[in-house]
């Protein structure tokens, strides 16, 4: 049984903590509810958002439309030699399912650790951390057409990932609702030390031939050590995309600022540390009204108290420019806005 509930607060729903309200309001637990929920023509006729985890949302303003929680739970996996094919129900809370992975050795989610959200978005915003991105692995993710109302298989070719980017924020977007995510996996653990402070991480608890239990854990730690806590102070974490440019340009940046942290992308592009630049034009730890960034991560925006999403939303654009008027680079926002 499907229930809309109306005019409902999406406080609780929202890790940034922004107070703003829902005309429209519905829980959906399992896949065949979407079938029943799109007969009704008033559903199909009005705004539609889907949520997942809240924690890549920025409320402006209230929402006038119907907003549908996608609580879709399950894993299960079946394994052919080496290889391991998890699947996880888009409600699930992501850092469960790598918790899940790790714990029974199945080896590629472990520099994923602690990133907040749901399973159902990851491949939405290709998530990414310290060396790793879903793109590296994803198989496949089932989602609802909406304007059919039939599910769908999408395979890594069809999704079009970039650097948190995918089809489902481009040509797809609204047009689908993920229910369930394949991640492809391995009993022969390869781990990945070589992004971050992963290393010295490492070196410091003197283990020199880390399981994806120790990365994991490394992980963690570390992004307890730079990261606010949602539950204790409102952030939807790494607010801005680090731009990435083209050898050229970032060449003659580089010239001008040696110390800029980068990172090469391929043979063309270069991606530089937004809160580096950031941190650069003084807005690190900075507090303004009820909003600031983050004492020990500049990349993180925070709501202090009792900032409106508008608030935020402004303090970002004063970071954005004074970005672009030192350094000419134009950073873009990772959270979605509302």
């Amino acid at each position: 049984m499907i229930n809309i509930h109306n005019n409902i607060s999406l406080k609780k729903y929202n890790s940034f903590g922004i107070e703003a309200f829902a005309k429209h309001f519905v829980e959906i637990n399992q896949e065949c509810e979407l079938t029943e929920l799109f007969k009704h023509k008033e559903v199909i006729s009005q705004p539609i958002l889907i949520l997942g985890g809240g924690s890549n949302l920025l409320f402006k303003q209230n929402f006038e439309g119907l907003l549908i929680k996608i609580n879709i739970k399950g894993i299960s996996y079946t394994v052919e030699k080496n290889t391991v094919l998890m699947v996880a129900g888009a409600g699930e809370v992501w850092n469960d399912v790598v918790k899940y992975a790790v714990s029974h050795n199945f080896a590629g989610l472990e520099n994923l650790s602690l990133i907040p959200g749901s399973v159902g978005a990851s491949p939405i915003q290709n998530i990414g951390a310290y060396g790793t991105e879903l793109k590296d692995v994803f198989e496949s993710c089932t989602a609802f057409e909406i304007g059919t109302a039939k599910i769908k298989t999408f395979y890594k070719n069809d999704c079009h990932f970039s650097y948190r980017e995918s089809i489902f924020k481009q040509a797809l977007k609204g047009k689908f609702i993920i229910t369930s995510v394949t991640f492809k996996l391995s009993l022969s653990a390869i781990v990945n030390t070589q992004y971050g402070a992963i290393l010295s991480e490492l070196a410091l608890r003197n283990i020199h031939n880390p399981t994806i239990k120790d990365v994991s854990e490394v992980v963690s730690h570390i992004r307890v050590s730079k990261l606010p806590n949602p539950s204790t102070i409102g952030n939807a974490g790494s607010f801005f995309k680090n731009p990435i440019i083209s050898v050229t340009e970032a060449n003659k940046l580089l010239l001008n600022y040696p110390d800029a942290v980068h990172f090469t992308v391929d043979n063309n592009y270069i991606k530089f540390a937004a809160g580096w630049f950031i941190e650069q034009c003084g807005w690190k730890g900075k507090v303004v009204g009820n909003t600031g960034t983050w004492k020990n991560q500049a990349l993180v925006l925070v709501n202090y108290g009792n900032a409106t999403g508008k608030e935020i939303y402004d303090f970002s654009t004063l970071i954005i420019n004074s970005v672009e008027k030192k350094f000419n680079i134009t950073l873009e926002r990772e959270v979605n806005i509302i």
